[in-house]
């Protein structure tokens, strides 16, 4: 890392070195996964460098598919745009939040000035200001101490779109969080919007949606205190996390693990609400030496390996049948 901060540095002598970095002819482009953490904070660091950029445009490397998210991204007026909209040569500046480079191939090619993130650390990040805090359960504290720090009192639109952002990341802190998650969570419910919270809160399911629910429950398997399913190819990959966060309602699991197949990719979802156990580690062990990529917290984590790797590993064997062979050695 080229700038990186010592624990102690406070949060206003990191939002100088930010401001800093910018200047009034700069364009800006904010990267990210579109996701509602990612989402808010792209916002905030737009509102933060409102009158100090000539322009911040904000890009979103994946199509935006769930019910919940896409009633987000409409109620509060997200101003987005798809990656493909993009034109490098109209950007002076490079930001990423919520996100690091290795996280996706999409995010490689870019020269990130500016990367704010609160997952593990990456290999060889480098960029002109880094601010990791992997302890934080959602980006959109990080974020929102940076307005507090700056003496910038959200609009309801902001602060809303942030307390969703932290709720949705630490799962109304069922997830590992911090105080500075609960303080930030707190500071923003008095600017918070509380009917558009529910309204996207209820928007989670959908007609299509509802035939993936009754496949699922055909093909759930509880092992132990696990509820596993594999899905086979699926249209789109977040039903595979919607069904994890599904089935961690059932009394019996404190594990949920969901897997599929889309765009020739192995995706696996990992829960964890139990006293032992790690799901980011678990997806490292199992999947992270397979040459795709793995890795997570405690209590959420993500692994996605080509399937042209996976059918190597299973020799033959039917992939349901390889991944609960993984899973009951690991678990």
């Amino acid at each position: 890392m080229d700038h990186p901060f010592a624990r102690s540095t406070p949060t206003i002598e990191k939002l100088k070195r930010l401001w800093e970095l910018v200047n009034m002819e700069d364009v800006v482009a904010v990267l990210i996964n579109a996701d509602p953490d990612s989402m808010a904070s792209a916002m905030a660091l737009k509102r933060l460098f409102w009158r100090r950029v000539k322009k911040v445009w904000i890009y979103h490397i994946n199509p935006i598919r769930r019910a919940d998210n896409l009633a987000f991204a409409r109620l509060l007026r997200m101003d987005q745009q798809p990656i493909t909209r993009l034109r490098p040569s109209k950007i002076s500046k490079w930001a990423i939040v919520d996100s690091q480079p290795h996280h996706s191939e999409q995010f490689a090619d870019y020269p990130f000035d500016i990367i704010i993130d609160h997952h593990p650390l990456g290999p060889d990040i480098r960029a002109q200001f880094v601010d990791i805090k992997v302890e934080y359960g959602a980006n959109s504290t990080i974020m929102t101490e940076y307005l507090r720090a700056a003496k910038i009192k959200p609009s309801p639109r902001l602060a809303t779109a942030l307390f969703y952002g932290i709720k949705t990341d630490t799962d109304n802190f069922v997830r590992e969080s911090l105080a500075n998650d609960v303080n930030a969570f707190r500071y923003l419910y008095q600017f918070t919007n509380m009917n558009i919270i529910k309204k996207i809160e209820s928007s989670e399911m959908t007609r299509k949606t509802l035939a993936s629910y009754q496949l699922a429950m055909d093909r759930v398997r509880i092992l132990h205190n696990t509820a596993f399913v594999y899905m086979g190819d699926v249209q789109d990959p977040d039903i595979l996390v919607i069904l994890a966060d599904f089935f961690m309602k059932l009394a019996e699991a404190t594990w949920s693990i969901t897997a599929g197949i889309w765009n020739k990719t192995l995706i696996v979802i990992f829960r964890n609400a139990g006293f032992r156990g790690n799901a980011g580690k678990l997806a490292e062990n199992i999947f992270g030496q397979m040459g795709g990529s793995a890795g997570g917290h405690k209590g959420a984590a993500r692994a996605e390996v080509p399937i042209q790797i996976i059918e190597q590993e299973a020799k033959g064997s039917e992939i349901e049948k390889f991944l609960l062979h993984a899973f009951r050695g690991a678990l």
